[in-house]
């Protein structure tokens, strides 16, 4: 919700006005300097939408603001032509409305164009919310970033690696929205305060790492050539890529990593193909690139790779993760019911990678059980689970 300054307004004002905590207001309008207000100046507000409402007989600018939770100035601020003395019946003014309802449902199909449709109208209510395109899919898709909290507590959480586990990534839009309500709303998740963690940590999420190939998977192959005939080359003419895990151009996304590469390299897919194929070398592809050139920019503290199925979560590599990894995954099993496993023969994913390369806490969790792509009558059984691990991600 935009507003307009009045002379002697000020960005804590706001704050107490409409409930919200300082520091969001302060970083939804971070090209404002919270000392130099002008009156003029348009400042943003995270969590309210303005909506119309028609005077009624009897009504006061009073009234109405009491009856929903207002204060009576926040109505004169987003009416300042009204004179409160002299409402007249059928007269429209604006009133702010606190956003209390997800706009991410995630409970369907959810392509590429749905979570770019989720994250436009998120931004629009919570401007607080970073976003930023770290790289391009094959096809060209921005593979964006999603930033949350202050603190200087790094960490890391990504869907969608491979295709038909799409499922993951509205978990991963899913929390995010939870997560803004209840910054908005002083509101916590699971017992847990949230504007806290919004404090002492920092929450990067990629939501999906691999457009192309989740597009593939439910909308069918490309109208656009090369990538139509050579999918359905790959596939051998079938159209339905139902069973896909590759990007766009066959790679298995999650073998892509300079971890012990060589070994799947030899024992793998030995050309491009619906999974399992590590790429001619590794990081080949611009969505792998484009997740270790964030984990190395941002220098992420721990990361969490959201897949399914299985209902375990895989934490070592080599016995290079550090002690505190057991610590960790025993509460995600914790709050989750999954099965910590320590070692498996895998090599070359995401999150040996990082236990490879900085020593931290590393985990790839396998979210329901069933074959995959999981129906979407999981969604809630699933999304309790990634829930509380993504939770435990933040305060652990």
């Amino acid at each position: 919700m935009d507003i307009t300054v009045r002379q002697g307004d000020s960005l804590w004002y706001y704050s107490q006005l409409f409930q919200l905590p300082f520091r969001l207001i302060i970083d939804s309008n971070r090209q404002i300097n919270p000392n130099q207000l002008y009156q003029g100046q348009t400042v943003r507000i995270p969590g309210f939408l303005l909506s119309n409402y028609q005077i009624q007989p009897s009504d006061t600018l009073w009234a109405i603001a009491t009856s929903r939770n207002l204060n009576p100035d926040a109505l004169q601020l987003v009416n300042p032509a009204i004179d409160p003395t002299r409402l007249a019946v059928g007269q429209t003014i604006q009133i702010p409305t606190r956003v209390t309802w997800r706009v991410v449902n995630g409970k369907e199909a959810y392509d590429y164009g749905k979570m770019q449709q989720d994250l436009r109208e998120l931004l629009s209510i919570y401007p607080f919310l970073l976003t930023e395109a770290i790289g391009n899919s094959v096809m060209g898709k921005d593979i964006t970033e999603l930033r949350l909290g202050n603190g200087s507590k790094r960490v890391h959480v990504n869907g969608s690696f491979h295709a038909n586990e799409w499922i993951t990534t509205p978990m991963i839009m899913r929390f995010m929205n939870d997560y803004l309500l209840s910054l908005t709303n002083n509101g916590s998740m699971n017992g847990v305060n949230i504007y806290s963690l919004y404090q002492t940590s920092m929450l990067s999420a990629v939501p999906m790492v691999n457009p192309d190939g989740v597009d593939l998977v439910l909308n069918g192959p490309p109208e656009q050539e090369p990538y139509r005939s050579n999918v359905l080359e790959i596939n051998n003419g079938n159209v339905d890529f139902s069973n896909w895990k590759a990007n766009i151009r066959g790679v298995d996304l999650n073998n892509q990593y300079p971890a012990k590469w060589e070994i799947e390299a030899e024992r793998k897919q030995q050309s491009p193909a619906p999974r399992d194929y590590p790429g001619p070398n590794p990081l080949s592809e611009p969505e792998a690139n484009a997740i270790a050139n964030l984990t190395r920019q941002r220098d992420f503290q721990r990361v969490n790779a959201l897949h399914t199925q299985g209902q375990v979560i895989y934490w070592g590599f080599e016995n290079q993760e550090p002690q505190e990894a057991e610590v960790i995954v025993n509460e995600y099993a914790n709050v989750s019911g999954y099965t910590p496993i320590r070692t498996v023969d895998s090599y070359a994913g995401y999150k040996d990678w990082f236990i490879q390369e900085w020593n931290r806490p590393g985990y790839t969790v396998e979210l329901g059980l069933g074959t995959n792509p999981l129906p979407i009558s999981q969604f809630d059984q699933i999304y309790r689970a990634a829930k509380g691990i993504q939770l435990a991600n933040l305060y652990m």
